[in-house]
């Protein structure tokens, strides 16, 4: 028997207040609906049909996974025909898992267990909570046995007191939703169609109703408004802080850091406070996290060192660098073994060689600069003329003095000086001296302006 997911994610979620459809309001930097994407497709299902409503094409254009399959809930009228509409495509024989796109932090394992313990009946996953309110209550016989979901505005005052809650996310085979759901009934408060109907339906069938708990109830939390996202974010960034630590990393304080894709560490890593981590990101051994740091699909070798205040898309450090602070590297920089990027330094499309150095106040861009470069304070690489990019190349061991203008396309030899203040248009050979600027004149006798009175 196979395995198909229903991810119910038609709502418009008035109360978070956004023209967001309401499963695509960011978590830990991905839409919630990834997330319960993300999940489903652990249990590896042969499909994951995603029931739409509201911004629709919108939702569409935002995730993606080899597996999805779309159905459009045009109408708002309950989740039993929210997930009537999904049930089109699911092959007859298939077992059902059913989750929800504004549910982000379900567990992977969570999921799977409720699929490892349907069989021919209905797996229906409850929680155990202190204050129930507003969540349909698990109705049970005197020998303990499910009855029934009773819904928060349908519930007696003693059904009220029941403390175990409806999820909403359930397996069961197709063949009983196909049967059942033609059967919901709208004769209800909310005048909609209740996919919880179906397990009185099972009880007075025969059909043994199972019960799974999540391992922590933050797992079956949803979002409706942009106060319970936030508990979730925290929720998720504190366990991605647990999971570092444990893997040997340093936090110097695991409140104060966000993981927005998947970050890799090695042994003895160290990160101070407020650092954002997005994409891909791997950090060798011993490297060194400065504050207020924000690192995006990078990679950090070995002891190097990222001071404070820096930021790295899309580049690859090599080992014992040091970057910072206040520097930015731009997609496509790559530095090699010990190089030096300093305060206020931006590259982007650079290969700076081993020991290089970039100290200070610098703009390089498309270059590529060979080992032990110095590339003096104020620095510019004149990459673009407006419309096209053009190449600096820089041999070893060149010396680049400060407040020089480097026009590309142009070449600096090996052991080759550039005095500072020059604007270099010309290529100058190994072991040259380039210099490029005007005459000084001192002129005697000249005054200051005078301020007009």
């Amino acid at each position: 028997m196979s395995l198909e997911v229903i991810i119910l994610a038609a709502g418009q979620g008035t109360r978070m207040r956004s023209k967001l459809p309401k499963v695509l309001p960011p978590l830990a930097g991905k839409p919630m609906l990834q997330h319960a994407i993300d999940a489903a497709a652990q249990t590896a299902p042969a499909a994951i049909h995603v029931v739409v409503g509201h911004g629709a094409e919108q939702v569409k254009d935002a995730v993606a996974h080899p597996a999805l399959q779309w159905a459009l809930q045009a109408e708002q009228k309950g989740t039993g025909h929210a997930v009537a509409q999904g049930l089109g495509s699911v092959t007859d024989d298939a077992t059902v898992l059913i989750t929800y796109g504004d549910v982000p932090l379900v567990r992977a394992e969570t999921l799977q267990n409720m699929v490892d313990r349907c069989a021919d009946n209905l797996v229906l996953l409850t929680a155990t909570l202190d204050n129930p309110t507003g969540y349909g209550r698990i109705i049970r016989d005197v020998s303990g046995a499910v009855q029934a979901i009773v819904e928060q505005k349908d519930a007696s005052p003693e059904q009220l007191m029941v403390r175990e809650v409806n999820t909403g996310m359930m397996a069961l085979p197709a063949k009983y939703l196909r049967e059942w759901l033609p059967k919901l009934s709208a004769n209800n408060a909310q005048g909609e169609y209740y996919l919880t109907d179906i397990i009185a339906m099972a009880v007075a069938q025969g059909v043994a109703v199972d019960v799974a708990q999540p391992a922590a109830l933050w797992e079956v939390e949803g979002v409706n408004n942009r106060l319970q996202l936030n508990a979730l974010e925290r929720q998720y960034q504190r366990l991605q802080a647990e999971a570092l630590m444990t893997e040997g990393a340093s936090l110097a304080d695991a409140d104060r850091i966000d993981v927005r894709g998947r970050l890799r560490i090695g042994q003895d890593v160290s990160i101070d406070v407020n650092c954002v981590f997005e994409g891909e990101v791997e950090l060798g051994d011993d490297v060194e996290i400065g504050p207020n740091c924000v690192i995006s699909n990078s990679r950090v070798a070995a002891g190097s060192v990222i001071r404070a205040n820096s930021v790295l898309e899309d580049a690859v450090v090599g080992e014992g660098c040091t970057i910072g602070p206040f520097a930015r590297l731009r997609p496509g920089t790559v530095l090699a073994k010990a190089a030096r990027i300093g305060n206020f330094v931006e590259t982007k499309n650079a290969q700076v060689g081993e020991g290089s150095k970039i100290n200070h106040l610098s703009y390089v861009g498309d270059a590529t600069l060979g080992s032990n470069v110095n590339i003096g304070a104020g620095t510019i690489t004149c990459n673009y003329d407006g419309v096209n990019k053009s190449l600096t190349d820089i041999g070893d061991n060149a010396f680049v003095g400060s407040n020089t203008s480097l026009v590309a396309p142009v070449s600096v030899g090996d052991t080759a000086t550039v005095a500072a203040g020059s604007t270099i248009t010309g290529n100058i050979a190994d072991g040259e001296l380039g210099v490029a600027r005007g005459r000084q004149r001192n002129i005697r006798g000249w005054k200051r302006p005078q301020k007009r009175s």
